[in-house]
């Protein structure tokens, strides 16, 4: 009899013990959640509004299984016949998920192979020339012969051609065909060209590009005269043309500007910041709001700033969003990234040497240990925080002096810069917020600060010379004690 009650009991306890440890996708857009999720704009000392649940949830989300684009040569015998048969399959199959282990996993294939629904096409023309084995002459691929960038996705009404949702900016193409997931995209390899075969384009919109442009990066309360004048120019095409970077690693995202970018962020390190994006329009408190920014980006945004409304009220509704099993699975993996150690970081002795010289130069007060950042925010030059402002703890009370642009003129401008960790910074393409420094050696070469410097990166457009200015730590170092620094630093 005892020993029937103690199996019971131990059954009860296994059973309440696995229920425990389930996770499961959580709701992703929330009032709650959505009430400080946002950073006030420092120009009007209002939050962005977002979208409603009731607003958001009317929406279905999308959960698509997505399959490899291949070089028609290294195609598995009968796959492309195959593919014509599929029916669409869930991306993420939540019912299956039961531990975090599980949603990590799946938030990796998530990743790796989401679909963006605005760059798409059933062209029959653009497909055949993804199945022209000529087309592929140069083009990267991965080890197995797939695309990093482009992907089959069975609808129901067929199969379409879509570019990547996340991997064709936060993925680095290697030339032995391996991919660096969650880096930011840098230059390909030598000999190789872009990854996908012809640009994909979004439907539907019959604007003129000018204006799609103008409506991205407009800021009502302080305009441009760059941005404003796209609006009616006819020589749009041309202008917009002139303002891409023209650098890997760098994008002009919404409610930013061209004249103001911003590199593409290292997810590596995700889980070490308490704020997404360079400026911190948002806080990360956990995976459920990596998701929602992911949302936010995707398109779920009213773009709404206290009186400003960017849209025109037929313009004001959700298009499409991704499921929140999706996005959810996607932020779980990304909190789970470490940078990779530098394979090759230097002698023991002069790591050992950088690491004082770090410690001397009080770079230590910021970018702290282990993480080698302390999460908080650092102002944009110019800015005055206000006594109430919500972030008022995360606040360090200095600037740095880097441009002020993105922080002030956009609608990023929060009036904040976060500090970011300095873990895996080895194997960043660009450094500083808007991506102007290519390397430690530039970062530390006081000749940036000189007017007649060429940027390693990001000049700006028509920009062939400039200073780049701010965070003159270290500019003083002597060519041994910089050599340790350097030497420091890429071992982390």
């Amino acid at each position: 009899m005892k020993r029937t009650v103690w199996t019971v009991s131990l059954l009860a306890s296994l059973t309440l013990s696995a229920q425990e440890s389930r996770v499961g996708a959580s709701r992703i857009w929330d009032d709650k959640a959505l009430e400080d999720w946002a950073t006030p704009i420092a120009a009007l000392g209002v939050r962005p509004n977002h979208y409603t649940p009731a607003e958001y949830y009317s929406v279905p989300g999308e959960n698509l299984r997505t399959y490899p684009v291949y070089r028609p040569d290294r195609e598995p015998l009968g796959y492309w016949e195959w593919l014509q048969t599929q029916k669409p399959q869930p991306l993420v199959d939540a019912a299956k998920l039961r531990t975090r282990q599980d949603w990590i996993q799946a938030g990796e294939t998530a990743f790796q192979t989401v679909a963006a629904r605005g760059l798409r096409t059933q062209d029959r023309e653009k497909i055949k020339l993804y199945r022209d084995r000529k087309a592929f002459e140069g083009v990267w691929t991965r080890a197995d012969g797939s695309l990093l960038a482009d992907r089959w996705v069975v609808t129901d009404h067929g199969v379409e051609l879509r570019a990547t949702a996340c991997a064709g900016c936060h993925a680095r193409a290697r030339a032995d065909g391996t991919v660096f997931w969650g880096a930011p995209q840098g230059a390909l390899p030598a000999g190789s060209r872009d990854f996908s075969l012809l640009p994909l384009t979004g439907g539907g919109d019959d604007e003129p590009a000018g204006i799609r442009v103008w409506r991205s990066f407009t800021a009502p309360w302080a305009p441009d005269e760059r941005i404003e004048r796209l609006r009616d120019a006819p020589d749009a095409a041309a202008l917009i043309s002139a303002m891409r970077p023209g650098i890997p690693g760098v994008l002009s995202r919404t409610h930013g500007n061209p004249y103001y970018t911003t590199k593409i962020p290292d997810l590596n390190n995700l889980q070490y910041s308490r704020y997404m994006d360079a400026t911190a329009t948002h806080r990360l408190r956990g995976p459920e709001d990596v998701a929602r920014y992911a949302a936010f980006i995707s398109g779920v945004d009213p773009m709404e700033f206290g009186k400003y409304k960017i849209l025109s009220p037929e313009q004001r509704h959700i298009t499409f969003r991704y499921g929140d099993e999706v996005l959810y699975a996607i932020a779980v993996y990304l909190m789970s990234l470490e940078p990779p150690k530098n394979p090759d970081p230097g002698p023991p002795s002069l790591i050992a040497r950088g690491r004082q010289i770090f410690e001397r130069e009080t770079c230590i007060n910021c970018h702290v240990p282990p993480n080698y950042s302390s999460g908080k925010l650092t102002l944009a030059q110019g800015y005055t925080v206000p006594a109430d402002h919500p972030s008022q703890t995360d606040i360090v009370n200095v600037s740095v002096g880097t441009d002020p642009g993105l922080a002030t003129k956009t609608r990023k401008g929060t009036g904040f810069y976060k500090i970011p960790s300095l873990r895996g910074i080895w194997y960043r393409p660009l450094l500083l917020h808007d991506g102007s420094v290519a390397s430690l050696e530039e970062m530390f070469d006081p000749d940036r600060l000189k007017p007649d410097h060429v940027p390693g990166g990001w000049k700006g457009p028509g920009v062939a010379k400039r200073a780049i200015p701010g965070h003159p730590f270290g500019l003083g170092l002597n060519a041994m004690d910089r050599t340790a620094l350097l030497a420091f630093l890429r071992s982390l």
